[in-house]
Parts: structure tokens; C-alpha cells; sequence
């Protein structure tokens, strides 16, 4: 950390990037802000900031350049653009076929390939668990419940199959009930696919009274842990309420869960379980 002595964060939306500027304060680094217009709020990043729309990439490297950064770090959700659409400004069009050719790889691989680009402008890629240590899940349970043992073996297969999907890169999570492989993660994110189990016969699924079922958000084997790790909070823990699910599993230290107090009542009150599981389990 020593090294570094301005940090560009690339901030995207939900609550991550307001963690990291935080904790990079608390560790007394100068940080400039890249608010991705498209996905950040401007009002949360009032100081050492600017907004860009993903298309200005050229502007972006070029004013991070100015800024004098030589790390940045990547937080918040920003979902895949329409590259049909997108209209990149002139210099950023020189990097959009190769972009392009990533996207079509999957998620992991496009990442990868915007963090080389950034890399090859010597500034490395920064893991924001760096300045937010604290939002790491813990191993066992968060909060009061457990796994109970007529789960277990729904949270294994539901690891697996998430495990399985990151492989190919598709997604990050997967929910499974009674041996039942229910729903698995793609484009559309994590509360969107557990909302959709509200829409199966109740017969294959868990209820608010009688719940069954646990999805698992684990890291795509291979996957740069500097970039996307699962993260989950309250809206996580409502949507598993509302579709009747017993509760969700994580690798411990491999997920975010933002504000744990929260997360901790929330699972409590509605009586669910949020467990980390050894990495290698």
C-alpha cells in the first residue's frame, strides 16, 4: 500500500464505492473518483471526482492520467452495456473491437481485459477488499442461525452448481431446493434471479411459512478476485425472504456483505441463515 500514492476509483453503483472511498481516507491515500454517470450517483462522490459515461472511455484514461493516479480499483455494480449503442468517444474507439471480442467471453474476461488496459497505462488494478477488510464474510454463521442439517446438503449442490457456471463464466449463484437445481445466475443478477422463484409451483419451492431451498453466490473458479466478488445485503436478504428460501451460503473471506449489522437483523427476523463456508469446502 506504501507504493501507492494516488488511488483513481472507478466507483459503479450501490453502496461498495462509498466503503472503499472511506476506508482509502482511513489509510490517508489521496483518491480521485471516476462516477460512472450511468450506475453512480454524482451527490455521493462530491470531492476529487468527476462523471463519465461509460462511452468516454478515452476521456476517462486520459483525465485519470492528468489526475496523476497510478492505481485504481474497481467497486460497485455496473452492468454490461449495449455496445450497440454505446457511442464511444474518439478515443475510446480504438479499444472497443477488442472490448467487444472480451464481452463476448464472458463477464471475467471482459473485466480482465478492461484492467489490462488500464494496467498497460501504469496503473495497476487495486482490490477494494483492501480498504474495506471489514465487509469480508466472516466464517460461520452472521447472525443467530445456522444451517440446519435438512439444508446442508441443498447449500453443497447449490455450491456446486454455482461453482460450475462460474466455470464457463455465466454467473455467480445458484439456488437449489430439495435436490432441485431451481435457478442459476446469468445477466440479470442476483435479486432478479431469486425473484423469480416466487414465480415456481409451490410444490419445488420453499414459502415464507415453510421454507426450503438456499442459494449460494460464490467466486467463478479462476476468477481475479480484484474485480466483482459476490456481495449481498439487505435487498439480498428481503429478496430470499420473499421467495421462501431457508437461507444463503458464501465462501468466507470471499464476499461482501455491506452493512453486517443490518444483514445480521434482517436474517434473524425473517429466519434465514448467512453462512461463509470454507473456500475449498
Amino acid at each position: 500500500m506504501a507504493d501507492i500514492k494516488r488511488l483513481g476509483l472507478i466507483a459503479g453503483g450501490g453502496d461498495l464505492p462509498k466503503y472503499v472511498l472511506a476506508g482509502a481516507k482511513e489509510q490517508g491515500l489521496e483518491t480521485f473518483t471516476i462516477i460512472l454517470s450511468d450506475f453512480a450517483n454524482a451527490e455521493d462522490f462530491p470531492d476529487n471526482s468527476h462523471p463519465f459515461r461509460l462511452g468516454d472511455f478515452g476521456k476517462l484514461l486520459k483525465r485519470l492520467g492528468k489526475e496523476k493516479v497510478d492505481s485504481v480499483c474497481f467497486a460497485g455494480i455496473v452492468k454490461r452495456p449495449d455496445f450497440k449503442t454505446l457511442r464511444p468517444d474518439l478515443g475510446g474507439m480504438k479499444y472497443l473491437p477488442g472490448v467487444i471480442a472480451a464481452a463476448a467471453k464472458g463477464d471475467d474476461a471482459l473485466l480482465r481485459h478492461i484492467s489490462g488496459i488500464f494496467e498497460s497505462k501504469g496503473m495497476p488494478l487495486i482490490a477494494p477488499q483492501q480498504f474495506c477488510e471489514a465487509l469480508l464474510s466472516p466464517s460461520g454463521p452472521l447472525g443467530d442461525i445456522d444451517i440446519a442439517p435438512a439444508h446442508r446438503d441443498d447449500a453443497a449442490q447449490a455450491r456446486d452448481v454455482a461453482r460450475e457456471i462460474g466455470r464457463m463464466d455465466i454467473g455467480q449463484g445458484a439456488i437449489v431446493a430439495s435436490g432441485l437445481v431451481l435457478a442459476v445466475e446469468a445477466a440479470e443478477g442476483t435479486d432478479a434471479m431469486v425473484a423469480r422463484i416466487k414465480m415456481l409451483p409451490e410444490n419445488i419451492r420453499g414459502t415464507e411459512q415453510a421454507r426450503r431451498g438456499v442459494l449460494a453466490k460464490v467466486v467463478k473458479p479462476g476468477q481475479d478476485i480484484r474485480m466483482d466478488l459476490p456481495t449481498i445485503g439487505s435487498s439480498t436478504i428481503l429478496a430470499v425472504s420473499q421467495a421462501g428460501l431457508a437461507g444463503i451460503i458464501v465462501e468466507a473471506g470471499n464476499a461482501f456483505i455491506l452493512n453486517k449489522g443490518r444483514v445480521a437483523e434482517l436474517a434473524n427476523e425473517h429466519g434465514l441463515f448467512v453462512v461463509g463456508l470454507p473456500p475449498n469446502g
